[in-house]
C-alpha cells in the first residue's frame, strides 16, 4: 500500500499528560498536575519534519488534574473541565485568564461540543455552539453564542454515567460502560443501539463520521451507525485489537492501538498503512486537515498527511481510484484543478472497470463523466465493419454480449439526454459528447448519427428484434448502416432505413429485386404495394413508375395502390391517376372510376364522363368481339343505372360519341337529362317499342324525381322547350303515340332519323293515348290534350278525362279563393297595426331632458323612443342599453 501519513516525534514531557486539544497549528496539553501548556507547531527547513515551540506554560492553572479541554477559536475561548467543574478561559491572554465557571456543572465528568457557523439575516457570520455536559446521571444541554453560554435549555436523566458523547443532527450519541444509546434532542427519548463490548473492561469510543453518523467501538470493530427513522448499521470496520481512540479524516480512519496506529478506509474497506513505534500512546486529536496529534502520558507525536500528489500517484498505480478521488476532493488545489484531476481519475477508473469486465459499472461512470460517445465506442473494435486480421484484444462470446448490452444501455441514455437538451435548446458541457465549444446543431447531429449507427450494429449482434424500432426514427449514417444491414441480410430493415432517409427509389428497387426471391421475407408484391400507398401525392410519379409491374402481374392488388381506404391514397391526384391508367393500364380504368365515384363519392364531372365513356367503349368492344350476352347485359345494366342516377356528368358532352345505330336506350336517358323529352319518348316508342318505359319516363318527369326533368347543365342547354315540355310531358307522349313513326322520328337529327322502327309503332296508338289521358287526367292540360287528339274520338270516350279535369279546375279555383281571402285578412290585420302605431304621438319641447345624459334636446337632436315611453338622444342609446 501507500504511505498516507508520516509520524514525527515532537516532545518528551516532564509532566503527565492527561488531556489534549488543538486548533490551527497550536497544541494544548492538560496535565495530571493541573498544568496547562500551549505549543506552536512548525516545519523545519521546509520538509516534513516538525517541531514544537512553547508559547505559554501555566503551572497554577488548576490544583486538580485537568480532565478535558476544548477550544472555540472563533470566540478565543477555552473550555476546561477540572475538579468536576466546567469553566471558560481566554485563550489569548497570558496564563489563560479565567472568565467564568458554569455552577450547574458541578460534579461533571464529561462534556461534548457541537460547533457550527450561522449567518444572520444581515449577512454577519456568528459561531453557534451547543454544549452537552454529563453531570453524574444527568445530561445538561446549553446554547452558546459569541463566547457566552446561556442557562441550560433542558436536561434529562440517563441510566448510567456517560463515558463518551458526540453530537449528531437530531440525536446525541452516548456511550456508557455497557452500551451505546441515542437520545432524541427534541424529546430526550432514548434509542438503545448495542453493547459496547463483550467484555466490560473495554471503554467505549465514539467518532463523528458525518453530521448524522458515528463510528462506535465494539470489541475489535468500529460500527458505522447512521441516524434515521429506523437506526441503521451501515458498515463494520475491523481492527487487529480494540482501539483506544479513533479519528476520521476523509477518506481515512485512524485507529490508535497499543503501540501503533492503523490507517484504513471505509468505502472501499481497505488497509492502508501502519504507523509503529508509538509506545503507550493513548490520546489522539485531529487538529486540522492532514494533521493529527497523538500523546502518551509523557510523549507527543504528530501525524502529517503525505503530499496529495505523491499519494495520488501511488493510488493510481495500485488502481485505488475512489481513494484518489476522495483525497483530491479535500486537497488545497483550486476548484478547476480538482475538477480536471477528478475527471481524469474517473476516466481511468471507468477504463479499469471495462478491463475487469465490469461493463455496466464502466458505462455508468462514462455517463456521469459526460464522456464523448466516440471515445466509448472506440473500446469496441468488434463493431468496425472493415475487414482485417483477427485482433486478440477483441471481445468474444459471453464477454462480447455483456459488453454490447452495457454499451446499448449507455448509448440509449446518452441519446435521451441529447434529445432532451436539443428539445430545450440548451446543449452544454453537461450534455454527453458536447461542450461549450461544440454546441452547434451540426455537432449534435454528428453525435446522434454515431450513436444510432452504433446502436444498429449492437442490436444486430445482440437482439435484432430492436432494429426495426430503432430505424423508424433514426439518425444513422446511411452508407454505413446500409453496408451493415446488407452484411446481415436484413432487407426488411434496410427498407425502413431507406424510407426514413427519404431514399424511396432505392427502397422500391430493393423491393422489386426481393419480390422474385423465393425465400425472401419481401417476396411478392404486398410490401411494394404497402410502401407505395404510404408515399403520398408528392411522390406520385414514383408511384406510377414502381406500380407498373404490380399492375401488370397482379392487377387486383395493384389497383389497391390507388383505391385503398388510406389517407395518402385518397389524397392522390385523381386526374393524374386516371390519365396514368388510361395510358398504361386501360383495363383497370373502370374499376378505378367505380371506386372513386361510388366509394369516395367523387362529384367531378370529369370522372363521371370518363366512366360513361369507358362503359360505352366496353359495350362496343363486346359487340365487335362477339363476347357473351351476359357480359354485354352486365355492362349495359351498369351504364343505364349510372346514366339515370348520376347527376354529375355532362349530358351534352357524353352524348356526342354515342353511335347512331345502337345504344338507343342509353341515348334516350341522356336526352332526358338534356330536357329533350320529345326525342327521348320517340326513341322509347318508335325505336324500342317500349311504351311502358315511356310512361315511367313521363311519371318521373312529372314527379320531378327522374332524369326527365333536366338537371344541371342539361336543363340550361336544352332545346329551349325543355322546361315547358317537362310540365306537359304526357301530352308529348300522346302526340308521339298518335303520330306515324316517320313523322315522330323526323325530330331526331342526323342518321338516327333513319334508325329501324319498331313494328308496334307503325300505326298510331289511340287506345294507349286515351288510357294515359284517363290515368293522369289531373297532370294533363285539357286544352293541350284535346289539341293532339283526332276529331274522330267520341266525346263520351273523353267523359272521364273531362270530369277529372273540370273537378281539378274547380278545386284549384276554390283553393285560390280561400288563399285570396286569407291573404286579404292578413292584409287588414297589418293595416290595423300600422294605424295603431301611427296614432301614437310624442310632444317634444325645450324642457325635455334626456334621462341618460341629463341634457335637453336641441332643435336638431336625433332621438330614440323606447316602448316604455323613455326618450333619449340617439347617441345615448348605447349607454341606456
Amino acid at each position: 500500500m501507500h504511505g498516507a501519513y508520516e509520524a514525527s516525534h515532537l516532545l518528551n514531557a516532564t509532566v503527565q499528560i492527561e488531556a489534549i486539544a488543538a486548533y490551527d497549528d497550536n497544541l494544548l496539553l492538560g496535565t495530571r498536575q493541573g498544568h496547562l501548556l500551549m505549543y506552536s507547531l512548525s516545519a523545519t527547513n521546509g520538509n516534513q519534519k516538525y517541531e514544537l515551540q512553547l508559547l505559554r506554560y501555566c503551572k497554577n492553572f488548576s490544583k486538580k488534574p485537568i480532565q478535558q479541554i476544548e477550544v472555540i477559536p472563533e470566540d478565543n475561548l477555552l473550555l476546561c473541565l477540572t475538579d468536576n467543574l466546567l469553566s471558560t478561559y481566554d485563550i489569548n491572554g497570558v496564563n489563560f485568564p479565567f472568565i467564568k465557571s458554569i455552577p450547574q456543572t458541578k460534579g461533571a465528568s464529561l462534556f461534548a461540543l457541537d460547533k457550527k457557523c450561522a449567518t444572520s439575516m444581515t449577512g454577519e457570520s456568528n459561531s453557534v455552539v451547543h454544549l452537552c455536559v454529563a453531570v453524574r446521571r444527568k445530561l445538561q444541554v446549553y446554547y452558546g453564542k459569541n463566547g457566552e453560554f446561556k442557562q441550560h435549555q433542558f436536561e434529562f436523566t440517563v441510566p448510567d454515567v456517560p463515558k463518551v458523547m458526540a453530537w449528531g443532527q437530531e440525536y446525541l450519541c452516548v456511550g456508557f460502560k455497557g452500551e451505546y444509546t441515542l437520545f432524541d434532542l427534541s424529546s430526550g427519548k432514548p434509542k438503545e443501539l448495542f453493547p459496547t463490548s463483550s467484555s466490560r473492561s473495554l471503554e467505549p469510543t465514539i467518532t463523528k463520521y458525518s453530521d448524522n453518523s458515528y463510528l462506535l467501538g465494539k470489541d475489535s470493530t468500529s460500527v458505522l451507525v447512521e441516524e434515521a427513522k429506523d437506526i441503521e448499521i451501515k458498515k463494520t470496520i475491523k481492527w487487529a485489537e480494540p482501539p483506544l481512540a479513533v479519528v476520521w479524516e476523509t477518506p481515512y480512519i485512524l485507529g490508535l492501538l497499543t503501540d501503533r496506529i492503523i490507517v484504513q478506509t471505509v468505502e472501499p474497506s481497505m488497509f492502508i498503512q501502519t504507523l509503529p513505534d508509538l509506545n503507550k500512546a493513548r490520546l489522539m486529536y485531529r487538529c486540522r486537515r492532514g494533521l493529527v496529534f497523538v500523546a502518551s502520558v509523557g510523549q507527543v507525536w504528530c501525524l502529517a498527511a503525505v503530499d496529495v500528489a505523491k499519494q495520488r500517484q501511488q493510488l493510481l498505480k495500485d488502481k485505488h481510484f475512489q481513494i484518489a478521488i476522495d483525497i483530491t476532493l479535500h486537497s488545497d488545489c483550486s476548484a478547476e484543478e480538482k475538477k480536471q484531476t477528478i475527471h481524469s481519475i474517473q476516466m481511468l477508473s471507468a477504463l479499469e472497470l471495462f478491463d475487469e469486465k465490469k461493463y455496466a459499472q464502466s458505462m455508468k461512470v462514462f455517463i456521469q463523466l459526460n464522456t464523448d460517445p466516440a471515445d466509448v465506442i472506440k473500446l469496441f473494435p468488434e463493431l468496425d465493419n472493415k475487414p482485417g486480421s483477427e485482433d486478440d484484444s477483441k471481445l468474444k462470446g459471453k464477454d462480447l454480449q455483456n459488453a454490447l448490452t452495457a454499451l446499448i444501455n449507455y448509448l440509449v441514455e446518452v441519446r435521451l439526454k441529447i434529445a432532451e437538451a436539443v428539445k430545450k435548446g440548451s446543449t452544454d458541457d453537461k450534455t454527453p459528447g458536447t461542450s461549450s465549444d461544440s454546441t452547434s446543431h451540426r455537432n449534435v447531429t454528428q453525435q446522434l448519427e454515431l450513436i444510432d449507427t452504433t446502436l444498429l450494429k449492437c442490436y444486430l449482434q445482440t437482439n435484432d428484434a430492436y432494429v426495426a424500432s430503432l430505424l423508424r426514427l433514426n439518425n444513422c449514417r446511411l452508407e454505413e448502416a446500409e453496408r451493415t444491414l446488407r452484411a446481415h441480410g436484413k432487407h426488411s430493415e434496410l427498407i425502413i432505413l431507406y424510407r426514413t432517409k427519404g431514399h424511396h427509389t432505392r427502397a422500391l428497387q430493393l423491393l422489386r429485386e426481393q419480390a422474385a426471391q423465393p425465400h425472401s421475407a419481401l417476396r411478392g408484391c404486398h410490401q411494394t404495394k404497402t410502401y407505395l400507398q404510404q408515399l403520398g401525392s408528392e411522390h406520385i410519379n414514383l408511384i406510377f413508375k414502381f406500380s407498373d409491374w404490380i399492375l401488370r402481374e397482379h392487377p387486383e392488388e395493384g389497383l389497391k395502390i390507388f383505391t385503398e381506404d388510406i389517407v395518402e391514397v385518397e389524397n392522390l391526384s385523381r386526374p393524374k391517376v386516371l390519365d396514368f391508367l388510361l395510358r398504361e393500364h386501360k383495363s383497370l380504368v373502370i374499376p378505378y372510376l367505380e371506386h372513386v365515384i361510388h366509394t369516395w363519392n367523387e362529384t367531378n364531372s370529369l370522372f363521371h364522363d370518363a366512366l360513361i365513356s369507358m362503359y360505352r367503349e366496353k359495350m362496343l368492344e363486346h359487340k365487335s368481339e362477339g363476347t357473351t350476352d351476359e357480359e354485354v347485359k352486365h355492362t349495359k345494366a351498369k351504364l343505364l343505372a349510372f346514366l339515370e342516377k348520376s347527376s354529375h356528368y355532362t349530358p351534352e358532352r357524353v352524348i356526342l360519341p354515342f353511335p347512331n345505330d345502337c345504344l338507343f336506350e342509353e341515348r334516350a336517358v341522356i336526352l332526358g337529362k338534356l330536357g329533350r323529352h320529345e326525342q327521348a319518348l320517340a326513341i322509347y316508342v318508335h325505336i324500342l317499342g317500349d311504351v311502358d318505359r315511356a310512361v315511367r319516363y313521363c311519371e318521373q318527369v312529372s314527379a320531378g324525381s327522374g332524369q326527365g326533368q333536366g338537371q344541371g347543365q342539361g336543363q340550361v342547354q336544352g332545346q329551349g322547350q325543355g322546361q315547358g315540355q317537362g310540365r306537359d310531358v304526357y301530352v308529348v307522349l300522346m302526340r308521339t303515340l298518335l303520330q306515324p313513326a316517320h313523322a315522330a322520328l323526323a325530330a331526331l337529327a342526323g342518321p338516327l332519323a333513319a334508325a329501324p322502327r319498331h313494328a308496334r309503332a307503325a300505326e298510331p296508338d289511340l287506345e294507349t293515348a286515351l288510357q294515359i289521358l284517363d290515368k293522369h287526367a289531373d297532370q294533363i292540360s285539357p286544352v293541350k290534350a284535346l289539341s293532339v287528339l283526332p276529331s274522330s274520338v267520341p266525346l263520351v270516350r273523353l267523359k272521364q278525362f273531362l270530369q277529372s279535369a273540370l273537378q281539378k279546375h274547380i278545386t284549384d279555383k276554390r283553393n285560390m279563393q280561400i288563399l285570396k281571402g286569407l291573404l286579404y285578412a292578413e292584409h287588414l290585420q297589418v293595416k290595423e297595426v300600422k294605424h295603431y302605431h301611427e296614432s301614437k304621438s310624442v310632444v317634444m319641447h325645450e324642457y325635455n331632458v334626456c334621462p341618460v345624459c341629463k341634457k335637453r334636446f336641441g332643435h336638431q337632436s336625433a332621438f330614440v323612443r323606447y316602448p316604455d315611453g323613455d326618450i333619449v338622444h340617439f347617441s345615448c342609446k348605447r349607454d341606456k342599453q
